[in-house]
């Protein structure tokens, strides 16, 4: 369990929130990955309708079970990353015990975002591959990504 995760689940515990740690660990760690992609697709300042769209089906495919649930994250993952910006604290919720394969897929789903539009821009190249860098990649993981199809195994 993540820093971030504990302090939560000590706070909820304290102050009687209700709501169970893991529970609560599971719904932080997917709003961070959302918020990731999201921030990842901002990168460039333009958010473009391809971006939009391919982040919409990621999300569908991995982590919600229809469009509308979908928008609804993204919307939730947005506003949350406008208020984090700090990609590391972002990485930090996803924790420590998130899989190699699930970090590869997030990383995976990095890229295709950043390239929906066409085109890698520089600073959305920059940014996934920081991003890979806090994930545990190194320069080979990151080109490994970079070549993986996210959307190949969605319906």
């Amino acid at each position: 369990m993540s820093l971030i995760a504990r302090l939560r689940a000590y706070a909820a515990d304290a102050f009687g929130l209700g709501q169970p740690a893991d529970a609560a660990e599971g719904a932080d760690e997917r709003l961070a990955a959302i918020a990731l992609l999201v921030h990842v697709a901002r990168a460039d300042g333009i958010l473009a309708p391809e971006e939009t769209e391919r982040l919409a089906r990621l999300v569908e495919g991995r982590f919600a079970e229809t469009r509308a649930e979908a928008q609804a994250l993204i919307a939730r993952a947005a506003a949350f990353d406008a208020q984090t910006r700090d990609m590391a604290a972002l990485v930090e919720m996803i924790g420590h015990e998130a899989g190699h394969d699930q970090k590869a897929r997030l990383l995976a789903m990095a890229w295709s975002v950043a390239g929906a539009d066409g085109t890698v821009h520089e600073f959305e190249e920059a940014l996934v591959w920081r991003l890979g860098g806090l994930l545990g990649f190194d320069e080979a993981g990151i080109v490994l990504a970079r070549a993986g199809d996210p959307l190949a195994a969605l319906p």
